[in-house]
């Protein structure tokens, strides 16, 4: 490649019938001068190109693990659900269990209970006989006793009655004695 200063250092032969030698220097000055602006602009367009290539090679390497990136996440996702989902059955299953056990429990409780109350119905039921038995017994051995209470508590007022009317006769006969020691008798204070 031809460079700026290889234009300005050429000679040229001289010949009879040959160009003007200042118009000839003249042009070589400009078309130095537009090949320098040239080059310049060619190594500062290049200096861009290699940046925005770097730029270009990072953002392909961004983009590149931005994909990875989502991809992993996709997969990640992916796992996520279906561990999500498995754990979701698991629990599922675990409270359907439970509920089993439960329901189960309680049923086995309710037959437990129910048990227990009639057993304890029957032994109300015993109780109750046993304690009617006990009180018709008691009642019937009270009417016998009683009756036979009366029997004696009558004929005991009756000689109680007559003893006192004696007593009576004796003291009226008597006249040491106060109305009120009398009375003290016939109610029977003194026995």
């Amino acid at each position: 490649m031809i460079t700026p200063l290889d234009i300005q250092n050429k000679e040229f032969g001289r010949s009879v019938r040959g160009y003007k030698e200042e118009d000839v220097d003249g042009f070589l000055d400009l078309i130095t001068l537009d090949l320098e602006k040239l080059i310049e602009e060619n190594q500062r367009l290049k200096e861009q190109v290699k940046s925005f290539t770097s730029e270009l090679d990072r953002y392909k390497k961004t983009e590149n693990m931005v994909l990875e990136t989502l991809e992993a996440a996709k997969a990640l996702m992916g796992d996520i659900s279906v561990s999500a989902e498995k754990r979701a059955e698991i629990l599922l299953k675990n409270a359907e269990l439970d509920a089993e056990r439960i329901t189960r429990e309680a049923r086995e409780s309710v037959e437990r209970l129910n048990e227990e109350a009639a057993v304890i119905r029957n032994r109300l039921n015993v109780f109750r006989t046993r304690y009617r038995t006990m009180l018709e017994s008691e009642l019937e051995k009270i009417d016998s006793l009683s009756s036979d209470l009366l029997f004696d508590r009558d004929l005991e007022d009756l000689k109680s009655i007559l003893d006192v009317k004696e007593d009576t006769r004796i003291l009226e006969r008597e006249s040491d004695f106060d109305k009120k020691t009398l009375l003290n008798i016939r109610t029977g204070d003194n026995l």
